[in-house]
Parts: C-alpha cells; sequence; structure tokens
C-alpha cells in the first residue's frame, strides 16, 4: 500500500489527511504527520488556563461559501455531541449568536462612529472599480497604495476592511483584489459584520481537536518533536520524492519514499517565530532565524518553479502584528463593553479604536471561549496592526509593552469610568503575542513567488497552506489551507472529485448591484 508523509499538522495538513482517507481510499495507518512542535494544529492553536491566562494567537473568521472547509467539517463530529457535525455546529453558533455589530468603529473622541456610510469619494470609487476590473496580471509587484489615493485609507470602508482581515497600504495588491471579489457579497452588511460566522469555541477547540481526534481513530500518526530538513529528490524527468531527512529528538533519521508514495509538505509558516510575552513582561525578540521556512529555501534552491521564499520572509517590518488574550475573574470588562456597544457578549463583533496609533482592535465572543473554561472565568481577544508605534497612552511602542500596559492602552480608548477600569485591571490577567510573519503571505509578489500546489511534473510531491498557489481563492483563511489540501490529493491521485469551484459573487449581478448600492452610501 502507498503511504503518506505529511511536513506540519496545522489545518492543511490534516485536512489534507482526512482527505487521503475519505477521497483517495487510504488507511489512515499509512498516513504520517511531522510536526516540529509538541502541540499539533499549526496557527489554530489556543491554550493556557485560567490560573496563567489564556492564550491565543488568532482567530479565524468564516462565511457560508467556505464550500471545502464546510464540506471537509461536515464529516466531523463535534466535540459535545457526536451526532452533529462539526459544521453544522458552527452553524448552529451563528444561528444563536451571530455578529450585529453596532460599534465597529470607535473614533478619536471614544464615541461609535457612524458607519452607515462607507466614506467614499467619487475618486476612491472610480480607484476600487478599477482595482476590481484589472487583470491579476498587472498588478505584480503593486502594493495597494499603488492602486489608491491618500483619502482612501482615511475611509471608513478602509478601517473596516483592514482590521478585519489584517491588510496594510504596502501590502500586495493582488491579495487585495483577490479579497474584494472574493468578499463583494459581504459588502451590504459589511459594517454589522452579520454574514460573518464563528466556531462556538475557539478554533483549536472547535476543529483541531475533533479532526485530530477524528485521524487519530483511523490510525494517522502525528509524529511530535520531528523536523523535516529535507527532502532528497531523484534524477531525471519529473519531480519524485525519494527520501526524506528528518530530526527527531536531536537524532537524524532517513525514510525511503518509493515512487508511489505521497509527499505533501506545508511550506512556510504566517506564526512562525512568535513570542509570547506576559501580564507583567513585553514578548522577548523574536529568533535571529525562523525554522519554518527552511526547508523551503533547501527545496526552491536552484528550481524555479517551487516559488521565491524570500519574499514572504524577509520584510518581518511589513508583516507583523501583535494579538492579545484577556482571561478576567470579574464579568465588569464584558458588562461595560455591552452598555457602550449596545450589543451582548458574542454579538458585537469586532471594535476598532480609529485614533489608536496602535490601530487597536477588540472583540468580546459568546462565553465560554474555551471549551474548559470554568463558570465566573472570562474571556476575550485583541491585537494591534501597528505595533511598532508609541501608544497614545502608555509612551512605547505595542511589542514592548507588558500585558498589563495594552490593557491601559485599551481602556484608555474606552474611556469607562474609573472604578470599573480599576477592577478591569485587578481582576484581569492579558496574554501578548508578537507575531513577526503573522501577514506575511500579504507581501507584495509576482506570478510564481508561490508553487503551485502540484507543480507541473511532480510524481508525488505536493505544497499546501498558505503560501501554495490556489488561484481566485484568498489566503489567510482556513478555506485556503483546506482547498490547497483537497486540491493536492485530488492532482497527486488523478480524483475524478475536484474541490468545488471558489465562490465567485462579482459574476452575479445581483451581488454586484448591492455592492455598488453599498458603495454610493
Amino acid at each position: 500500500m502507498a503511504k503518506a508523509y505529511l511536513v506540519g499538522s496545522g489545518i492543511a495538513a490534516m485536512a489534507a489527511a482526512a482527505f487521503l482517507i475519505r477521497e483517495g481510499g487510504f488507511e489512515g495507518t499509512d498516513i504520517h504527520l511531522f510536526e516540529e512542535h509538541g502541540q499539533t494544529g499549526g496557527s489554530l492553536d489556543a491554550g493556557g488556563t485560567p490560573e496563567t491566562g489564556y492564550t491565543m494567537r488568532g482567530g479565524r473568521m468564516f462565511e457560508a461559501e467556505f464550500r471545502c472547509t464546510y464540506d471537509l467539517l461536515s464529516g466531523i463530529p463535534s466535540p459535545d455531541d457526536p451526532s452533529v457535525s462539526v459544521t453544522q455546529d458552527i452553524l448552529d453558533a451563528y444561528e444563536d449568536s451571530g455578529w450585529d455589530d453596532a460599534a465597529r468603529l470607535i473614533d478619536a473622541d471614544g464615541n461609535i462612529a457612524d458607519v452607515r456610510s462607507m466614506g467614499f469619494s467619487e475618486h476612491d470609487r472610480l480607484h476600487l472599480a478599477r482595482c476590481l476590473a484589472t487583470p491579476e496580471a498587472l498588478l505584480d509587484g503593486k502594493r495597494i497604495r499603488d492602486c489608491f489615493g491618500e483619502h482612501f485609507f482615511t475611509t471608513n470602508f478602509w478601517y473596516m476592511w483592514c482590521t478585519t482581515f489584517a491588510f496594510q497600504p504596502w501590502h500586495s495588491a493582488i491579495e487585495f483584489r483577490r479579497y474584494l471579489r472574493r468578499f463583494l457579497h459581504l459588502f451590504p452588511a459589511f459594517a454589522s459584520m452579520s454574514g460573518i460566522q464563528r466556531t462556538r469555541y475557539n478554533q483549536y477547540d472547535s476543529i483541531v481537536r475533533p479532526l485530530e481526534s477524528w485521524l487519530r481513530e483511523r490510525g494517522v500518526t502525528v509524529h511530535t518533536g520531528c523536523r523535516v530538513r529535507d527532502l532528497v529528490l531523484a534524477t531525471g524527468p519529473g519531480t519524485t520524492v525519494e527520501r526524506i531527512l528528518l530530526a527527531r529528538d536531536d537524532r537524524e533519521e532517513r525514510i525511503q519514499v518509493a515512487p508511489e508514495d505521497l509527499v505533501l509538505v506545508t511550506n512556510g509558516s504566517m506564526t512562525d517565530a512568535s513570542t509570547v510575552g506576559s501580564h507583567t513582561a513585553p514578548p522577548p525578540p523574536r529568533p535571529r532565524r525562523s525554522d519554518a521556512w527552511l526547508l523551503w529555501y533547501r527545496l526552491a534552491r536552484g528550481r524555479d518553479d517551487f516559488g521565491d521564499p524570500t519574499v514572504f520572509d524577509k520584510n518581518v517590518k511589513d508583516s507583523q502584528f501583535e494579538s492579545f488574550t484577556v482571561t478576567a475573574e470579574d464579568p465588569a470588562f464584558l458588562d461595560a463593553l455591552e452598555r457602550f456597544s449596545g450589543r451582548e457578549t458574542g454579538k458585537g463583533g469586532l471594535m476598532t479604536f480609529t485614533a489608536s496609533n496602535w490601530l487597536l482592535t477588540i472583540v468580546a465572543d459568546h462565553q465560554p471561549v474555551y471549551r474548559d473554561q470554568p463558570d465566573g472565568v472570562f474571556a476575550w481577544w485583541g491585537y494591534g496592526l501597528l505595533p511598532g508605534r508609541p501608544g497614545n497612552h502608555v509612551d512605547k511602542p505595542m511589542t514592548e509593552c507588558s500585558g498589563a500596559e495594552i490593557l491601559q492602552e485599551v481602556l484608555h480608548h474606552l474611556r469607562f469610568d474609573e472604578e470599573v477600569s480599576e477592577r478591569v485591571l485587578a481582576t484581569s490577567t492579558v496574554v501578548p503575542c508578537v507575531m513577526p510573519y503573522v501577514t506575511s503571505q500579504f507581501l507584495v509578489r509576482r506570478h510564481g513567488d508561490r508553487p503551485q500546489v502540484v507543480p507541473k511534473g511532480s510524481v508525488n510531491l505536493a505544497f499546501i497552506g498558505q503560501f501554495t498557489e490556489v488561484p481566485d481563492d484568498v489566503a489567510f483563511t482556513v478555506e485556503y489551507s483546506v482547498r490547497s489540501a483537497w486540491t493536492a490529493v485530488a492532482g497527486l491521485l488523478g480524483l475524478d472529485r475536484q474541490p468545488p469551484e471558489v465562490y465567485k459573487g462579482h459574476r452575479d449581478p445581483h451581488v454586484l448591484v448591492k455592492a455598488l448600492e453599498a458603495m454610493r452610501r
């Protein structure tokens, strides 16, 4: 029987393992995942305790047209009720606690901004329409700011768009255009975020744990503490992996790979080299070198069909932001936020402070956020897209702040009364996390900088994850990773059943009319 070897254990690798079983007829015992770290899930992680403070590097949003993701998870039992799929659990959670944001943007005076208008000028609308209509090939090497005037970056639309998807003006115009086209159907309700879906708990508890359990029950082996150092490719035509070189517990190992075996590589990681601080200390400086990119560098050496990793890992100042997770023993913050926003906890959506030097955004999801979160403990989350700047209240960069100082900055923008602020500060634990590469998939690029999922002529090698090329779809989503996994399995095995087509709302006249109406407001 053929075997499959997967580098990494993030959502792309786990999805690929599931597709190998479901679509490819593989036995789980013939599938091996190699994970350098001690925990699976890649960027969909969450941990910590109520005592030390919960942690979560990020939270992903879903929407109704995540066709590959919902197809995959429709066959995975929910952690709370095995008779219900993870897909159905997400949809049920959306019905119970869907967002209806009434305080999406907060202005410099601490007031809820009026976002009924996107704030466009006629030039902004023209530039937006031109960006949507420009062929992708003509945007090679261009940044978003190359396509728009300065006013565009002061509009309600930009503040909402950039903090929802983590874009910056210096990011790739190609990626921005893809997002515009992919999510055009969300324009009419973008301010309320009512079209956005979320998992019942954090994504590690809601997706990774049940998916990993499903895989292990079928005999899939996850080898933690294993770093794949290199792949040895056979000489001759085509691309065939014949050996895997890995390090396990400081010992070197070699795995012989037959031509009928499969090797699927997660190349690069947006959360690699993340550093975590504490309530009393900032995150330490990042390591000098990022290990997650080394394999891609070695594979791409001397080849032009495996992409160019230097595009994505050499510009940390353009790809870094910082998140923080707050654990509270008192509902004071969530209660005050409900009063301020007019929405109960879990239904308020994102709240961005437009005057924040760090461009802070916070979100209070439905409680509990962690499946094992005890009664009387509360959790919420936030992030800053510009962490290298001094704060408005704390006069130093966010990256140099302790968790307590970040909380002080948030409270400065919210302007709760002194008694509430003191209670919040006294009963909260904040864990900050700096992620140097978190938006690296958005960095300005050209055609060919990301490898094809199945490179031309490949016999048994595919690339999966955020740094592969999946036409029309948008990186920095779970859907992109899952689609790359399905594409890899179907391509290498020559399957008739291919991934469903990427949703293209921009081709639907009804979607276009509604989006244009929203743009005119």
